[in-house]
């Protein structure tokens, strides 16, 4: 297996079918093997059902009962995919399919992740969040550069790629579930010398999606924590993947 995509969805009827035939269309023409993997996440309305009912081939549903936020469902797409390289996208459709023909030469040249960034030379962003949102991720982007340095511009954008390597070490150790999952990864990451490259995508922002004050401050605090276990030793240790 080639590519494995990796769709978290938590009550995401509404919008799932449009993402799923999109995904297919695009990489039914591609020549490399393939496979879409939808992880619901506790969904309480018919996000199950949405996605049984379409025939669409290398289309494969994770499901169970627990709500456990989109960084468990991520993590349990990315160790159960089978993928050489393996991108999780949003539901919501953001940041488009497409954008991972840019994102795999970067693989060939050395790169361990590759991630989707709004804010590196030649991004666009064809809607724009609302002023208070922006604000509140201001905020959180501020915090983070104060209390975990990644020296990454787009830490939160719903994008990544890794390769089956990187997936396998990082996830294994991921405990954060909630906003601030990405943090922990990239931070662990860093911790084992990957290679990561930021890439120019353009991004759409959906309504529907919503960050509330205490859901940010939720966040920070899911970023206290992980600098607590990177110091504590939580993690264990790090040996350098490339030599």
């Amino acid at each position: 297996m080639y590519l494995s995509v990796i769709i978290p969805a938590y009550n995401e009827e509404k919008r799932i079918d449009k993402t799923l035939r999109g995904v297919h269309s695009h990489l039914s023409k591609q020549k490399y093997s393939y496979e879409i993997i939808v992880v619901d996440d506790g969904s309480k309305d018919g996000t199950t059902k949405v996605v049984t009912a379409l025939s669409i081939p290398g289309l494969r549903l994770i499901h169970y009962e627990k709500n456990w936020g989109k960084g468990y469902a991520v993590k349990k797409g990315m160790l159960e995919a089978k993928g050489d390289y393996r991108l999780f996208m949003d539901a919501d459709n953001s940041t488009a399919i497409e954008h991972i023909d840019s994102f795999l030469p970067y693989f060939l040249k050395g790169a361990d992740i590759v991630i989707g960034s709004r804010r590196v030379a030649g991004a666009h962003i064809s809607l724009k969040q609302s002023a208070i949102r922006e604000f509140l991720g201001s905020i959180f982007r501020l915090s983070t550069k104060i209390i975990i340095p990644l020296q990454i511009k787009d830490s939160q954008n719903g994008f990544k790629a890794f390769s089956a390597k990187a997936a396998e070490l990082l996830f294994s150790k991921e405990t954060i579930f909630g906003l601030a999952f990405d943090i922990e990864i990239l931070a662990l990451a860093r911790k084992y010398g990957m290679k990561i490259e930021e890439v120019p995508i353009e991004w759409k922002n959906d309504d529907q999606s919503r960050l509330s004050g205490g859901k940010m401050l939720k966040a920070v605090g899911e970023v206290c924590k992980i600098r607590y276990q990177l110091w504590a030793g939580t993690y264990g240790n790090f040996p350098a993947i490339h030599k």
